[in-house]
This record gives C-alpha cells, structure tokens and sequence, in this order.
C-alpha cells in the first residue's frame, strides 16, 4: 500500500497557499531521506535512484549501498511509430561522453504514477468540460494498475482526496476531483508543479510522471521556474504539458514549459484546432506505455559535479533513422552533496 499524506475526514482536499510560512510547507528534502530510497529499492529491483550514491545502515551488521540510475526511454521511426522489439545491445549510453554498461533493461508496459495537474484559473472555466473528458480518456488509455493523482490549482495549489483516497485509477473519481475547485483568479503554474514532484514520491511506483493542463503562463508563484526545473533533474519524473495556447503567444511560458518537458523526457503538446484535448491524453498515455527502461551504475561515482549529462544512443540494423527521446539529465540532491560540492547548475 503507497504511503500518503495524512487525510482529513473533514475535508475532500489539502490546500496550499502561495504565502504560507515555509516551515509550514513540505519540505522538499523528504524526496532524498536514505529511508523513502532505501524502501523504493527494497519493493523493486528496478527503483530509480537518480545517480544518488548512498550507504544505510538498516540493521546492525549489514549496509545497503544505492547506486543506479533507471532511465524511462522512447523510440521512433520516422513517421513516429513506437519501434518495438529491441533488446538490451541495440542501446548504448553515455553520461557526460562516457560509455556505461547497462545492467537493467525492460521492455514491458510497467505501470505508472501520474500527476495530473490542471489549471483552474479563470481563463480555464469554459475548458475545464473538455479537460475532465480528456482525463477520463487518458485513465481509460492507461495501464489497468497505474495510479493517479490530481493537483488543481490557480491561486492555490491543492492536491485532491478522491473519496478519502491519495490516488486512483478511477475515472469517475478523477473526473470528481477535477471539478472539485471552480475557475476562479490566477495562475500558480510553479506551485502547483513543485507540490506534483513531491506528491509523486508518495506513489508506489517506480515509473512516474506529471502532466500539465494550462492555458497560461504563471502570475501566482513564490517558486521560481529555475527552482521548478532544479526540482525536476533531482527526481525521476517525465514532465508533459498539454498547453492549451499557441506556440507563438507573447506569454514566456510555451517556451520554458518546452523546456522543460525535453529535460525529464517527457513533451509539450500544443493543441491544434483540429486536435482535440482528448486526442492528446491518449497520445501521452501511449507514450509511456511505450517505453524500454534502462539502469546502470555510473562508471564515475565519485564526481563532485551536481549535474550529469546523459545520451542514449540506438543502433538498429537495417531500420533507418530512428529518434530517441529520454532524460538530458540528472542532478544530485543538494542534500547528498558532500561540504564544498557545487549544487545543480
């Protein structure tokens, strides 16, 4: 059972102000405690540490020592089809130019968490139908055991109990806790991102993501883009938006939101008139069951550098060109850098 933040009887949902004290807060070091890695690796063999190198003491006598890194990766043809059937010697992986030996591999559809962050501002009020019908295709695209979660926010962030539950699959419960909150001020995009990447980690699954639902940029936020994105290279999540604005508005956001969707190897759709909301979440609910998982211990682990650049490359025989999307990197907790250690660039 998936540990979860504590429920109250008395109310369907935990708010999050924008101004709210910061010891008041999560505190965002709970991502890296040796004992949330130690039993993510204890459930699964194939639990992501992102490059963390660690040493427990988990009962007298015996050290467990955590040292992988799990890559989600997708590849295309071409014509962007899903190129199925490849085996562990047709990847090859680099982190910061250098060749490591790969010593996880998977090719099944694993279940996945999944945070659906959905904007509630104003503006989003004649969407949000066409948004809570696009969130019931994508829980019925799914993988039958993924678990979800909901944050709506505007002015605030709040994470929703769909019946007194932290995640469902339920597609009636989802479509519940999205109208949950009405469309109403402004946009705490940040906020509302950095409370998903923390809520993911109470998921019992290794595999997680976040997708995003806005049609505006951020004009609420005490966290910082910077900060979003710093948060994000220290997780294991894809990040994709579903922006529902043109890529050439004025607005920054479409560009940073690029960004980051490319840094964790996730995507940002940009609806046309002719694509529907709908069409995109089935798209995204494919593109991670289509994914191999790759692990490997870094051959230099004692680097001090906080980020590290990675490259997945694929040799096909006889197949043509093939595009492959994954992580760009990872960065080191600053809280498992040693004194001295430079944090994440």
């Amino acid at each position: 059972m998936s540990a979860s933040r504590p429920a109250s009887s008395e109310s369907a949902f935990v708010i999050f102000k924008p101004n709210q004290p910061k010891d008041q807060r999560h505190n965002w070091r709970f991502l890296f405690t040796p004992l949330a890695l130690l039993f993510g690796i204890a459930t699964s063999p194939q639990s992501f540490v992102a490059g963390w190198s660690m040493s427990v003491e988990v009962q007298a006598g015996f050290t467990a020592t955590a040292n992988l890194v799990l890559l989600p990766v997708n590849v295309t043809d071409a014509h962007g089809t899903a190129v199925e059937g490849l085996k562990m010697q047709n990847f090859h992986v680099y982190e910061d130019g250098q060749a490591q030996q790969l010593t996880v591999f998977n090719e099944a559809d694993k279940p996945v968490t999944v945070g659906l962050v959905v904007d509630h501002s104003r503006s989003m009020g004649p969407k949000l139908p066409d948004v809570a019908a696009a969130i019931s295709s994508f829980a019925h695209s799914s993988n039958s055991q993924d678990e979800m979660f909901v944050v709506d926010f505007n002015d605030d962030v709040s994470i929703e109990l769909m019946r007194g539950k932290s995640f469902s699959n339920d597609p009636a419960e989802l479509g519940e806790a999205l109208t949950a909150v009405s469309a109403r001020g402004r946009t705490a995009l940040y906020d509302a991102l950095g409370e998903g990447l923390q809520h993911l980690q109470y998921g019992r699954w290794t595999k997680k993501a976040l997708v995003i639902v806005s049609d505006g940029g951020d004009n609420a936020s005490r966290l910082t883009y910077s900060q979003v994105l710093a948060r994000a290279r220290q997780s294991q999540a894809s990040i994709y938006a579903i922006a529902l604005f043109g890529p050439d508005d004025a607005d920054e956001n479409p560009r940073l939101l690029l960004r980051l969707c490319r840094d964790t190897g996730g995507t940002a759709y940009f609806p046309s008139q002719s694509q529907s909301v709908g069409d995109v979440s089935r798209e995204i609910a494919r593109d991670l069951r289509e994914q191999y998982t790759l692990g490997y211990v870094p051959q230099n682990p004692e680097r001090t550098e906080a980020f590290r650049k990675i490259e997945v490359k694929v040799w096909v025989p006889g197949h043509g060109k093939v595009r492959v999307r994954t992580r760009q990197g990872y960065s080191l907790a600053a809280s498992t850098l040693l004194p001295g250690q430079p944090e994440s660039r």
